[in-house]
Formats: structure tokens, C-alpha cells, sequence
């Protein structure tokens, strides 16, 4: 037997030091590909619809990790080894998070969710529910990479094996050169790397995504995991810490006292007029109708009625044929925020997403300081326009999203609002009362199409184009609502509860010939505005009291208002903007102002020029469509619309609806 003499021996003795000199050549190089692997693993998990990953998507991930990691290049190799060891730790705990979160919230975690524990806390009483086992194929690489950290750290031995690779001080001045130009090229690569990709979707297909995002994975899809978290931190440092500070003692006061004003007219309201309280005690069921406009409403083709049983509940219900939505890119989330807090949406982006953290006075909190329970229904992902939160901001004790639901009626994005309307009265009739339930629907979502089987309207010509898919949407949708009042009256919470429901905004469908031809005459400037912005409100009280048609203008803003009037809520100390409309006499000179700073107070129409020279705007008398040549009717309305567009913003940006409270 041949002995190995003493070299043989010690080579054999340092081979597992060898290691860590062989890794310190490929250290960043092998953090990426394990952190790649890991994104991958992540995207194929949550695997959202349309979102899978892609080359481009990977260039963003692989150039987000040169961004994160490059600075390690400037430290001694034993430094950058255990620095990407921890990087790869912390980002690893921060994907598998995210990971949790979405299988619970079908959203990412944000600042705003880490600032409102009870979001994560959620998750507490199912997180067994959410681990697999396959998840740990995210933490393998741990087995090998924390022994080697303490090994760094603590093992004499190792540290020599470090040490031996540490140039000698004469070459550290190039070696401190070598490393910052290494670490430059990584970091322009890496910028590269995510721009590129980023920028081309911008520009096409994702224009106006970080300005009007409505979903945190609508961002994700471009940026990747970690680089939405570094977009999320951008975007919460730029609203509240670069900018949060910004408003005057000056700019406070005069929002306070607007505020103020508004309130006093509606507490004049509330001692004038005879209906208030007169419904106090009743249930509030409040339903926000996806793309619902008010045009279709009393129209027939080819001698069917479009809303047959819109029709019939206009017969003992309150219905305002002049009530407009004032959503602006937050869309559905601006009908949401308008109707339940009476505030203007945000001129770029949704309230729900840029300040969902703030406070706000809402007909949920109103409601349930007078005994009442609140709740939210929605057969689709909680983070959708990031509700899990908002919801929870606004005050509602439960959300009912998708997960609450059986998809027993499958259609559209979810589940069919015929099913969605029946589940959800089992679910009130089950819960304690007095009780405010909204709803909001999905089945009219754009781009309307139906399956045929679910298709009842004939709708000639416009067959196969997007606006008679439109009609059989919102045909469906009616149907929906006739069978939903049926199943109240059964559960005998029909006579016992104020029934409501407005739409959220108009259908997006820009060519105006099909609703020239739907309605039988070709439509003037002021005649397409009011079909783009008007949406149906009806109000059906529990004794069909007040039945009829009503021409007074309103708008989304006056929602909550209204239902605290008749439930007999002094609403004169909240921060809302909106006026009751369901009343023995009309509020004379009401004003309905729109995100642009256009408005209509039912005489007038004001539309502002988009290059905002005052000299541009346009005037329209109300009704007739005639363009005024003297702008001066308009002239001051314009400017109180301004004031309340200003003093909406203030509050909604600078989180201040405690502060103008009365004292606050």
C-alpha cells in the first residue's frame, strides 16, 4: 500500500477551502442565477393570467439585480461574498412574502400594507393554508450558503483562504480602480438592462402604467417583483416624504373653511327638510353597475326593451335622469371613492392605490357609528384597485371578494352578476340589521362580450360590433337586477331596506355612430357629453314613496349624502362635498363639478379648453346644446368649480379629513 507523502496530504486537507476561492470568481454571477431561479419560481407560482414570464421580463429581472448587487464589486471578496449571502436571504424573504400575501390577497405586499399591520395580520389564522412543499425550493440554496457565511465569519481556516486571495497593499490602488469600473459597468448594464424593456412597454402597450396603474400586478407585469417593490418605494417616498409637507396654513384654512360651507348647507338641509330621518333604521343595499349608462335606460330595439326591469322598478323608485359620474383614470375606484366618500378622485392615478393609507370620512364609518353593520361585495381579486386595503381604510367590517364566492355562473372576468346578486342576498340574509351592503358588479365589464347561451337581446345591426355587445351586457345586467330584487322580496328585506344603484362610468366606446344610430338623431357637443358622463342613479324607498322621474342634476358625490339625509345622519360635520338629492324640494343652484374642471348646475354646461387658456373654454346652454358666445354664465361657476376641485385635492393628498372637521 503506497502512502501519500505530506503534500498529497495537506492539498487533500485544504480541498474544502478551495471552495470559497472558486466561488469568490463567480460570487455575483452565481447570486443572480440562484435569485433568477427563485423570480422564476415565483412568477410560475402566483402564475397570474396573460403575465407568465418572458424574455423581457427576464432582462428585467436580471438588470434589477446588477442594480441591487453592484455595489458588492467595491468591497474585499470576503466583504462581497457575505453581502450577496445576506442579499440573498432578505430578497428571498421578501418574494416568498409576497408569495403568501397573493395566495391570500391576489396582490404584492406594498409600504402602505406594511403601514396598516392588519393586512399582513390577516394571513396569521391561514398561514398553514398557504404554505406547499414545493415552496422550499426557494430556501435550498440556504442549506450550502449560511454554513459558508459562518464559516466566513468564524473559521480561522477560512479566513486564510480569503486572505491568501487579498491583494498585497502596493496593488491596492488598482485593484480600488478595477473594482469601481467593474461595478459602473454592472450598474450601466444593469440600468440597460431594465430600461429598455421597460421603456418599450411604456410607450406601447403599458402606456401610462405608472401614472394611472390600477393594479399592483398590472406593474409587476412590467417591472418584475423586486422591481415593483423599488417602484413602490419611489412612489410612497415621492407622495409622502418628498412632497407630503407641501401644503400652506394658508391653503389649509380655506379648504377648511370651503368644507366648513358645505357643511352648513347640508345641516340646513337636514333642519328644512321633512324627509330627513324619515328612513332611519332601514337597511342600505347600494349597487355600483360596471359601465351602466343612463342612455339605454327606457330605449327598446327592434321593440324589446334593453332594461325591462330598470323600467319597472322606475315605476315606484326615485330616478334622476341627470346624474353623472365623475370618475377620472381611477375609474371604477373614482365611482367607489366618490360615492362612499363624497371627495373628487386624483387627476392622474386612483385614490385607492396612491393613498390608500389615509383617512377618510365614509358612509361605511357613518353608518356603523349609528348601529350599523357595513359590508363590501365583489366577486373578484381583493387587490384589484388595491380594495384589501382601501376597504379596510374606508371602514367596512368584511369584504366579500371572489374567494367568498362559489363561480357556480362563470362569465366575463368572474362570476356572472345573476349569481353574484343571489349569493350575496344568502349572505345579508343571514346578518344582523340594520346592515349597508354594496355591491359592485362586474358582468357589463368591457369588452361586454357574453356567451350566446346568456344572450336574450336581439340586437339587429349592431350584432357582432362592441356596442351591441355592449347592449347584451347591460341587457343581462338588468335582468340580473330584476331577479335580485325578486330574491330581496323573498327574504323579506325588500320593505326593510332603501335599495340604490348608480353606474360607475361610461363604456369607453369612442366612435360615436352607433349611439346615433341606437338613438334615432345625431347628437351635438352638449348632447355626447351628457350620454358620456350620465349613468343611472335610482333610489327605491321601502314604501315607494317619492316615485318618479327627476330632472335635477346630481352626481356620484351626492351618493352618501343622500342615503344619510334619509336615514336621518347629520353628515354637516363630515369632510364630504356632495349635497342630498332626495328631497320634498330641490337644492337650488346645485353644481355638479367634473375631474377636469368642467361642470353643469342644469342650466349651463362648462367644458375648459385642454390648453387651459380660459379663452378656449366652451360655454353650452343646458339642454338645447347652443354654444354661448359670452362665456361670462360660465365664467364664475368655473371658478367655484376650481375651489372645490382644490380642496378636494388637499385633503385627499395631505391625508387632512380629520382636519377639517369643525375644531380639528
Amino acid at each position: 500500500m503506497t502512502l501519500p507523502n505530506l503534500s498529497t496530504k495537506r492539498r487533500r486537507l485544504r480541498a474544502p477551502f478551495y471552495f470559497p476561492g472558486a466561488l469568490l470568481r463567480l460570487d455575483l454571477l452565481v447570486f443572480v442565477a440562484l435569485m433568477l431561479f427563485k423570480l422564476a419560481l415565483f412568477d410560475r407560482l402566483v402564475h397570474v393570467p396573460y403575465m407568465d414570464m418572458n424574455r423581457d421580463d427576464r432582462m428585467v429581472a436580471v438588470g434589477t439585480l446588477a442594480l441591487i448587487s453592484f455595489w458588492t464589486l467595491w468591497l474585499p471578496k470576503r466583504g462581497r461574498l457575505l453581502a450577496l449571502i445576506v442579499l440573498n436571504v432578505g430578497l428571498t424573504a421578501l418574494v416568498y412574502s409576497d408569495l403568501l400575501y397573493f395566495r391570500y390577497f391576489q396582490d404584492l405586499i406594498t409600504i402602505p400594507v406594511l403601514m396598516q399591520a392588519g393586512q399582513v395580520g390577516a394571513l396569521g389564522d391561514s398561514i398553514d393554508a398557504l404554505l406547499a412543499w414545493h415552496d422550499l425550493w426557494f430556501f435550498a440554496d440556504w442549506l450550502l450558503l449560511l454554513p459558508l457565511a459562518g464559516f466566513a465569519v468564524f473559521s480561522k481556516r477560512l479566513r486564510g483562504a480569503f486572505a491568501r486571495s487579498v491583494p498585497y497593499a502596493r496593488r491596492r490602488r488598482q485593484t480600488a480602480i478595477r473594482r469601481l469600473s467593474l461595478s459602473a459597468a454592472v450598474l450601466v448594464l444593469g440600468f440597460t438592462l431594465v430600461y429598455a424593456p421597460v421603456h418599450r412597454a411604456q410607450t406601447t402597450w403599458a402606456a401610462g402604467l405608472f401614472t394611472g396603474n390600477w393594479w399592483n400586478l398590472s406593474l409587476y407585469n412590467v417591472t418584475g417583483v423586486l422591481g415593483f417593490h423599488g417602484y413602490d418605494l419611489y412612489r410612497y417616498a415621492e407622495e409622502h416624504w418628498l412632497h407630503g409637507n407641501a401644503v400652506t396654513p394658508e391653503q389649509t384654512a380655506d379648504a377648511k373653511q370651503w368644507f366648513a360651507d358645505r357643511g352648513r348647507t347640508r345641516a340646513e338641509l337636514d333642519e328644512t327638510d321633512p324627509l330627513f330621518g324619515k328612513y332611519k333604521g332601514k337597511n342600505v343595499i347600494l349597487i355600483q353597475l360596471e359601465a351602466f349608462q343612463s342612455f339605454v335606460v327606457g330605449q327598446k330595439i327592434g321593440g324589446q326593451e334593453v332594461t325591462p326591469n330598470i323600467n319597472k322598478l322606475m315605476a315606484t323608485s326615485v330616478y334622476f335622469d341627470n346624474f353623472y359620474h365623475q370618475t377620472a383614470q381611477g375609474r371604477t375606484s373614482d365611482a367607489d371613492l366618490a360615492a362612499n366618500a363624497s371627495l373628487q378622485p386624483m387627476p392622474t392615478g386612483s385614490v385607492f392605490t396612491r393613498f390608500a393609507q389615509h383617512d377618510y370620512d365614509s358612509m361605511a364609518k357613518a353608518l356603523k357609528a349609528g348601529g350599523y353593520k357595513a359590508n363590501v361585495f365583489h366577486a373578484y381579486d381583493g387587490g384589484f384597485w388595491n380594495r384589501n386595503l382601501m376597504y379596510d381604510t374606508l371602514g367596512y367590517d368584511h369584504f366579500y371578494s371572489k374567494t367568498a364566492y362559489k363561480i357556480d355562473e362563470p362569465l366575463g372576468w368572474s362570476l356572472g352578476d345573476k349569481s353574484f346578486f343571489k349569493q350575496s342576498v344568502a349572505i345579508m340574509q343571514s346578518q344582523q340589521q340594520p346592515f349597508y351592503s354594496f355591491l359592485i358588479s362586474l358582468s357589463s365589464h368591457h369588452p361586454y362580450a357574453l356567451p350566446a347561451k346568456v344572450q336574450s337581446l336581439d340586437v339587429g345591426t349592431f350584432k357582432g360590433t362592441m356596442f351591441g355587445d355592449y347592449l347584451e351586457a347591460v341587457h343581462y345586467v338588468d335582468a340580473a337586477i330584476g331577479e335580485m330584487v325578486d330574491e330581496l322580496k323573498a327574504a323579506g328585506l325588500w320593505d326593510r331596506s332603501i335599495f340604490m344603484f348608480y353606474g360607475d362610468h361610461d363604456n369607453s366606446i369612442a366612435d360615436w355612430q352607433p349611439f346615433e344610430d341606437f338613438l334615432g338623431r345625431k347628437l351635438n357637443d352638449e348632447e355626447r357629453f351628457r350620454v358620456l358622463k350620465g349613468v343611472p342613479f335610482l333610489v327605491h324607498l321601502p314604501d315607494d314613496a317619492r316615485a318618479g322621474t327627476y330632472h335635477e342634476t346630481g352626481g356620484q358625490l351626492d351618493v352618501t349624502p343622500t342615503v344619510l339625509h334619509l336615514l336621518g345622519i347629520s353628515s354637516s360635520d363630515l369632510t364630504m362635498i356632495g349635497t342630498p338629492l332626495v328631497m320634498e324640494k330641490p337644492l337650488a343652484g346645485k353644481r355638479v363639478v367634473f375631474r377636469n374642471g368642467g361642470y353643469t348646475d342644469g342650466t349651463v354646461l362648462y367644458q375648459p379648453a385642454e390648453d387651459g387658456l380660459e379663452e378656449h373654454s366652451k360655454c353650452y346652454s343646458f339642454g338645447d346644446g347652443k354654444l354661448l358666445a359670452d362665456t361670462t354664465a360660465c365664467q364664475s361657476g368655473a371658478a367655484e368649480a376650481r375651489k372645490e376641485l382644490e380642496a378636494s385635492d388637499l385633503v385627499v393628498e395631505h391625508d387632512l379629513a380629520a382636519a377639517m372637521h369643525a375644531g380639528g
